[in-house]
């Protein structure tokens, strides 16, 4: 495949002078993006200048681009550490299927020793609270104590409860259960060992912990993925951007499953000049056939929307000022058509453009042709 872009500035100073005479090149009247060449025979074999027919399509085509596959970002879970400590051991290893509950790491921590001792004291102060509460309410209807008193009374049982779910709620966040929280309640018996869970059912990415370190709370110990659905991140030159309007799905043919187009990118890599679109894809049982940060090729299919489709050589479409163009022969020479390139493979590219089926276009030569419409354009 041969895809042509040069300075018009060049062309016009080096293929000047390859042809007996020079061609002449005006806007077409009848179009106004349209450029017509005017050519002679002898000029045009001078040059070498080659056609081919353009054939009518049914509309569909496809654009082969390249991809990375990604982890959507709602799937991906830090799980870190709830409270400072040693890691006395990991429990899962990368690339390792866990189930949401299941055991990632234990803990030695200090500071849980204290959240669950802050914790009792408030449990001892809030049974404190309800029983004064409940004798003061009797000594109230009995008229020994005064009103004030049972408000007062009131407002501290209330203080107490508050300061209860507060420490129960740290226990929570430290990692422990329901059931943990409750047992120590019943039991008053400190554990200082910590087992950190996984909030959810996934694949182990990375571990970013090792067994025998210290580390403070909130350190990252492993991560967390949900592989299906999965992203694909292509990358479409900003030439075939149009295209992806008429997009339908999006195949990876190497894995055998079907996706769908879910969000197209509005900023431009500097460095290669295209942009990124988001392809989503349910894997089912493929779940193993694609791995985060894979490099895979994806295919866009692409519907027939937006007017007649015709199939050309891939060389006979050129590039000039960010358009792309072809040249169809024309009894004078040739007529520089603009057209809107759809799909392209290798050998073959579809565009929409306002041509004929009885059209011919140039295939061969082309630098002489691009040289005119740069000249026209200048």
């Amino acid at each position: 495949m041969r895809r042509l872009i040069f300075p018009s500035a060049i062309l016009v100073a080096s293929l000047g002078a390859m042809l007996p005479g020079r061609a002449f090149a005006e806007p077409h009247p009848g179009a106004r993006h349209e450029v017509v060449i005017t050519i002679g025979e002898q000029q045009i074999r001078a040059a070498g200048v080659e056609t081919h027919p353009i054939e009518r399509e049914l509309g569909t085509g496809e654009l082969v681009v390249p991809g990375t596959v990604a982890v959507p970002p709602q799937q991906l879970r830090i799980v870190a550490t709830p409270a400072a400590g040693l890691v006395e051991t990991l429990l899962v290893a990368v690339d390792q299927d866990v189930k949401e509950g299941d055991p990632i790491a234990r803990l030695k921590s200090s500071e849980l020793v204290e959240d669950q001792r802050a914790f009792l004291h408030a449990v001892a102060d809030a049974n404190l609270a309800e029983e004064k509460l409940r004798r003061d309410e009797q000594l109230y209807k009995e008229h020994i104590i005064a009103e004030r008193r049972l408000i007062v009374t009131r407002a501290e049982t209330v203080q107490a409860r508050s300061t209860l779910d507060e420490r129960s709620q740290l226990l929570a966040l430290a990692g422990m259960t329901e059931a943990e929280i409750e047992l120590l309640r019943r039991d008053r018996k400190l554990a200082s060992a910590l087992l950190v869970r996984a909030p959810m059912a996934g694949t182990i990415l990375a571990r970013h912990g090792t067994a025998g370190e210290r580390i403070p709370a909130a350190a990252p110990l492993v991560t967390i993925a949900r592989l299906d659905p999965i992203w694909v991140n292509l990358q479409i030159p900003i030439g075939r951007a149009m295209a992806l309007e008429d997009a339908d799905h999006v195949v990876l043919r190497a894995v055998g499953v079907d996706g769908r187009l879910i969000r197209i990118g509005r900023s431009v890599d500097s460095a290669t000049q295209s942009i990124t679109a988001v392809a989503e894809f349910k894997l089912g049982k493929s779940k193993s056939a694609i791995r985060p940060g894979q490099a895979i090729q994806a295919i866009l299919r692409l519907s027939g929307a937006g007017g007649p489709q015709w199939r050309v050589p891939a060389d006979a479409v050129v590039n000039h000022r960010d358009q792309n163009w072809v040249f169809v022969r024309t009894e004078k020479g040739f007529r520089a058509t603009p057209v809107t390139l759809v799909a392209e493979t290798p050998h073959y590219a579809s565009i929409r453009g306002t041509l004929n089926a009885a059209d011919r276009v140039a295939t061969r030569g082309i630098l002489t042709l691009l040289a005119e419409l740069a000249a026209a354009d200048k």
